[in-house]
């Protein structure tokens, strides 16, 4: 039997009226642009003049909207963490993510890093704007391979750099992303590529993602980064590459707006930098101490406790956590190490200052450098040997140093001008405010 005329005329206007009431709904809310530019220190753009670096762009935004002093992160100052915080407002102790590379005793994963979403034990923006009915994409932000809540999504992953990587990234993207990108654009970066000149490409990418107005966008570049590990925060190469970032920065603020006349730019980093000069041979002692076994062709044999490597830090973990007397070895053998000065050692945390600092929950001590040392990679190496690289990350947050940057320029802001210094774990909070999500496991309250 057909429903009668007015009934149907009743369902038109009803689902017509349920639209009206979305549409207005989601106009109360300002689309959000988060863009990630891996490395930058907050004085690099707020004393930039002073430092001869050309950052208009950024300036500009700072002077249409608000700005952090610096943010302070998490333990420890890593990427892959930082940038997990950043989308969850947790610390890595309860989102997940310790470290970049996941911890990989005997080296059998082929340094593999936290690239997939499955490893994150709470909520993300992402999800939360997705559960409000809005439209997600992302283009290379970490740990997003399967990340649930993104509609348009092109992860970052590598493995070698060979064309095998291209077509894995295609079959982890949205299914057919990639391909209709490409057609217009050309041939997406490879994801080891760390560049200025791959974050170009990239942006290339965000720019088409964004004519598809979704809103919420999360955009990751590593060219300051890449820079600035080889070649030290401050010199003239790591300028350049702020100043090439900078422009990038136009291009995608430009390209979003024209889209979303009211979106939100958010502009962060996940660490700053120190100057680094020698590596420091911790591992060594561990095998010494026969915590860790070495076999005959130098790999890992065995072991019962051993540092997870993070750059600034070292977070040690132990095969059996309830072993009291595995752990009375190693903390003899790390205040051993932390009173003798050839080791350079600013502080040892045992699991429970760890745990209360937000550090990785896998910890049980972290030993933390001081200025200008990071843990070295080869134990078979003296005590102390140059250094791998010119600049580092990985301190512990309350060293100034490794403080990041916020700038927020758009219509939904509670507060402007300098916010001063914040907490990390602020922003994903403020973020989900502005989106009109929400976003309850959050560790603290929105900063902007």
């Amino acid at each position: 039997m057909k429903p009668a005329p007015w009934f149907r005329a009743a369902c038109i206007a009803l689902a017509s009226l349920t639209y009206a009431v979305g549409v207005a709904g989601a106009a109360q809310a300002s689309p959000v642009l988060m863009i990630s530019l891996d490395g930058l220190r907050p004085a690099d753009v707020i004393e930039a003049q002073a430092r001869g670096i050309k950052v208009p762009q950024l300036q500009a935004l700072m002077k249409q909207g608000a700005y952090a002093q610096g943010v302070i992160g998490v333990l420890p100052t890593l990427t892959y963490p930082s940038h997990t915080t950043l989308v969850t407002g947790v610390s890595p102790g309860q989102h997940g993510i310790s470290n970049n590379l996941t911890f990989d005793p005997e080296a059998k994963n082929q340094q593999g890093w936290y690239w997939y979403a499955s490893d994150v034990k709470v909520p993300t923006l992402w999800q939360a704007a997705h559960a409000a009915g809005l439209k997600t994409a992302n283009v290379h932000w970490p740990v997003t391979v399967g990340a649930p809540g993104i509609d348009e999504n092109l992860p970052q992953i590598w493995r070698t750099g060979m064309a095998d990587d291209a077509k894995m990234l295609a079959a982890l993207a949205t299914p057919g992303l990639l391909p209709r990108l490409e057609a217009k654009l050309g041939a997406y970066e490879q994801g080891i590529t760390e560049t200025v000149e791959g974050d170009a490409v990239r942006v290339k990418f965000a720019q088409a993602i964004l004519a598809d107005r979704p809103a919420f966008t999360t955009v990751y570049l590593a060219g300051i980064d890449h820079e600035e590990h080889h070649s030290g925060p401050g010199t003239p190469a790591a300028i350049a590459t702020i100043e090439k970032t900078d422009a990038l920065v136009g291009e995608l603020v430009a390209s979003a707006r024209q889209a979303m006349p009211d979106v939100t730019i958010v502009v962060v980093s996940d660490h700053g930098f120190l100057p680094v000069s020698t590596d420091i041979n911790i591992i060594a002692p561990f095998i010494e101490a026969g915590l860790i076994t070495v076999g005959k062709d130098g790999k890992v044999a065995s072991w019962l406790a051993e540092p997870w490597i993070a750059g600034g830090t070292a977070t040690v973990v132990l095969a059996n956590p309830d072993d009291a007397a595995v752990q009375a070895r190693v903390r003899a053998l790390v205040t051993r190490l932390a009173n003798d000065p050839a080791y350079h050692i600013a502080k040892i945390f045992d699991r429970a200052e760890t745990l209360r600092r937000g550090g990785p929950s896998e910890a049980a001590f972290t030993i933390a450098m001081q200025r200008g040392f990071e843990v070295g990679h080869d134990p078979a190496a003296p005590v102390a040997t140059p250094a791998t690289y010119k600049g580092m990350h990985g301190y512990l947050p309350d060293e100034p140093a490794m403080r990041s940057t916020l700038i927020v320029a758009g219509p939904a802001l509670k507060r402007q001008g300098d916010l001063g210094v914040i907490d990390m774990r602020a922003i994903a909070p403020s973020i989900a405010r502005i989106l009109g999500a929400q976003l309850p496991t959050a560790q603290i309250a929105p900063a902007f």
